[in-house]
């Protein structure tokens, strides 16, 4: 061949080469690059400044709402007149708040809201006895002597003794207006506090009962609408009260007292599952090969096993009457075995998969390989760096914060209200009509001269809408930092990894403290980048939300058309989030190695990927496989030892470990195995960060390196021998 013929390119060759084109160039070799890269330059600088001006507002909106809102109106209660009880100045030596008439308040939508439509008024204790101003108008209409007006109780400024005397409320008739104008509460039982509010109390205490509270001299117990409550038909008319607190105490009680007696157990649990997910990550280098080629022969032989039960099945019905029919619609689906057809279509179907998926793995067969084998220098890597398997603690730990800091400026904004007063029991001549939004403060003095039965009562806190921008402006910042401290995280280990596989000698050539630098690094240069990749999350997470709320306002009402388009836009936003986090978590890893921006970064990433496509799915999924398999291991393993400890069926453990006398085992268990679940979730992300990291690297090294002496390899033994490729100054096996 002569000389040309060395620049001649095959046509497969040339078409590759195109093909490769479009997804960018490999990076060409540099003599200087020893891992990631120490003389590096601030990045994306204008979206730092932008994340730090933004957390400015934060900050601004945080003040806004401290100073205008009051959060003590969610924990106290508030009387009708808008008053928090025990903390307003009027009513601060009275904490409790009474309801008038309970019964309104015993559905499941009041109690929860901690509100109901019926007069409520501060006390300073709540009432020990059974009384109804009924029975005394009864005593009265034979002696008035006998009235006893210190047991009625009234709104704040209504004095009924004043009132019957020389009021508005005079004899007979007017105490029965008393009650009917809810100007007193026309009857109250015994009762305790509960979160502040006056509970009858055989709701909530244990020691008391319905018969404790009624006796046959309590006939004269009336509501003001004129229910008769007596001790026959006093569960009946309290039953969503009963079932609701009784039922939510009892639960959260017992509970309670499990928790107390097994909180040691649920501790030794825990860790018992931290060192179980140490463990298994560790005995990956040996395991991963067995448990995916373990997997996937066992696939193999069911399938293989399926056909074969399909054949013995189709084979048994030979000559059996009505077994050769055709397929006829019926509702009895086990008709369908009896015909040969269907085990023929089960044998088939069977048949094509099992062919498809040996195929399959045949051709991937080498990228199996490449996998496995770097799944193992992961499980190296992890081993070699035990401080990065505690590293999710510090992201966990800012995560804390800023939910902690969500939530208190969003209670506050939601509290950053004002009190609105409407008018209630007004008479047809009144000048405002009912529900007419008045000023308590000057309602007395305008209308209190016209002997008219109208009160401005409170109704309800009103929200101005510009809280509502703020409570989203809030959310939103919730995303971008929460976004923000996940791809810390992943850009740290990352630069910690890709330390580990640029050292030529393992571990002699590793920096020190690997991952204390990749955190100054990620700080000290690439605020910019991790606001930039975690502001693009953020953003779609807020559209999602506005998606969610559309939708919520959309229901009840029957335009398809704009629910289907609705469920699309959910769907095309799911997507895009998942396919943006994939696509950020490989730029975290380019940018902690080489020092640039994010967009390229992000760039070079996906065209890298890109042109090792095939490479990427088969990583991953066997990754994902293999990281799901070690949590659900971890976390049934924990939980098994967990039932059987608690059952006490491990009776060698209780000879030196007291099991706890438990109401409901099953609670500490459940606790266990989802704290479980949440540390190997943990420990397996650094795990699947290591994965990542090092398949980038190994990607770059096939691009970089040729395995000449001024280009060696920096992969393992095991991973040249696997992709036909070796230095000709030999490696030193770690």
């Amino acid at each position: 061949m002569g000389i040309k013929g060395k620049n001649k390119v095959a046509p497969e060759d040339e078409q590759n080469l195109t093909e490769k084109e479009k997804f960018g160039k490999p990076v060409k070799y540099d003599p200087t690059f020893k891992g990631p890269i120490a003389n590096r330059g601030c990045t994306d600088v204008i979206c730092c400044i932008l994340f730090l001006v933004c957390i400015v507002g934060m900050g601004g909106v945080g003040f806004i709402a401290f100073t205008t809102g009051d959060p003590w109106t969610l924990v106290y209660p508030t009387d009708s007149r808008g008053q928090i009880c025990g903390v307003s100045e009027a009513v601060q030596d009275k904490p409790m708040l009474f309801f008038f008439d309970f019964l309104k308040c015993a559905s499941y939508d009041t109690l929860l809201e901690f509100k109901c439509n019926t007069p409520q008024v501060c006390m300073s204790a709540c009432p020990n006895k059974t009384y109804s101003p009924y029975k005394d108008l009864f005593f009265g209409a034979v002696a008035p002597a006998l009235l006893n007006f210190d047991d009625f109780i009234c709104d704040y400024d209504f004095d009924p003794a004043t009132e019957y005397a020389t009021g508005d409320y005079q004899g007979l008739d007017g105490l029965f207006l008393m009650m009917e104008d809810d100007r007193c509460a026309s009857y109250y039982l015994p009762s305790s506090p509960l979160a502040d509010r006056c509970v009858p109390s055989f709701l909530v205490d244990a020691l008391s009962n319905v018969g404790d509270v009624f006796t046959t001299n309590d006939s004269f117990i009336y509501t003001a609408n004129g229910d008769n409550i007596t001790g026959s038909n006093a569960e009946e008319l309290f039953s969503n009260a009963v079932n609701l607190f009784l039922e939510l105490q009892t639960l959260v009680q017992v509970l309670y007292e499990d928790l107390v007696a097994s909180w040691h157990m649920v501790l030794i649990g825990l860790g018992i599952g931290m060192l179980l997910s140490f463990i298994w990550i560790v005995v990956m280098r040996w395991l991963a090969g067995v448990i995916v080629w373990g997997s996937l022969i066992g696939l193999f032989a069911a399938l293989g096993f399926g056909v074969y039960y399909c054949w013995i099945q189709y084979s048994a019905l030979e000559g059996v009457a009505g077994a050769d029919s055709d397929f006829e619609f019926s509702s009895n689906l086990l008709s369908y075995l009896r015909l040969q057809k269907t085990w023929m279509a089960f044998g088939i179907t069977l048949l094509v998969v099992l062919s498809l998926l040996v195929l399959i793995t045949l051709c991937l067969c080498n990228r199996i390989r490449v996998a496995i084998s770097l799944i193992k220098e992961a499980s190296r890597c992890v081993g070699g760096m035990i401080s990065t398997l505690f590293w999710p603690i510090l992201p966990f730990l800012l995560q804390m914060l800023v939910i902690t800091v969500w939530v208190f400026i969003a209670v506050f904004l939601a509290t950053s209200h004002t009190a609105k007063y409407t008018v209630v029991d007004a008479e047809s001549d009144f000048p405002l009509a009912n529900g007419t939004v008045c000023d308590e403060a000057n309602f007395t003095s305008y209308y209190g001269e016209m002997n008219y039965t109208a009160r401005c009562q409170f109704q309800s806190y009103e929200v101005e809408q510009y809280v509502l921008y703020l409570q989203i402006y809030n959310l939103f910042m919730f995303f971008w930092l929460m976004n923000f401290c996940v791809a810390l995280g992943q850009m740290t280990l990352a630069g910690a990894f890709a330390s580990y596989y640029w050292a030529f000698s393992k571990p002699q050539d590793i920096p020190a403290f690997p991952l204390l630098k990749s955190f100054y690094r990620s700080i000290r240069y690439h605020l910019g980048s991790l606001a930039f990749g975690s502001l693009i999350i953020a953003i779609i997470q807020i559209i999602r939300v506005m998606l969610e709320y559309v939708e919520n306002k959309l229901k009840g009402k029957d335009n398809m058309v704009v629910k289907f388009v609705i469920k699309c836009l959910k769907c095309c936003f799911w997507c895009l989030e998942k396919f943006m986090r994939f696509i950020n978590k490989n730029a975290y890893i380019l940018i902690a190695i080489y020092g640039d921006n994010f967009c390229t970064s992000a760039q070079n990433a996906f065209f890298l990927l890109m042109r090792n496509i095939v490479r990427v799915a088969v990583v991953n999924k066997i990754t994902d496989y293999l990281i799901f398999l070690g949590e659900l291991c971890v976390t049934a393993i924990v939980g098994a030892a967990s039932f059987f400890f608690f059952t006490n069926q491990i009776t060698f453990v209780g000879e030196y470990v007291t099991v706890p006398q438990l109401n409901y085992y099953w609670f500490p268990i459940i606790l266990i195995c989802v704290g479980t679940f949440a540390i190997a979730i943990s420990f397996f992300s650094v795990y699947d960060m290591a994965v990542d990291t090092l398949f980038l690297c190994f990607l770059e090294d096939l691009e970089r390196h040729d395995g000449s002496a001024e280009k060696p390899y920096y992969m393992s033994k095991d991973l040249m021998g696997i992709v036909g490729k070796k230095n000709k100054k030999e490696v030193p096996d770690d």
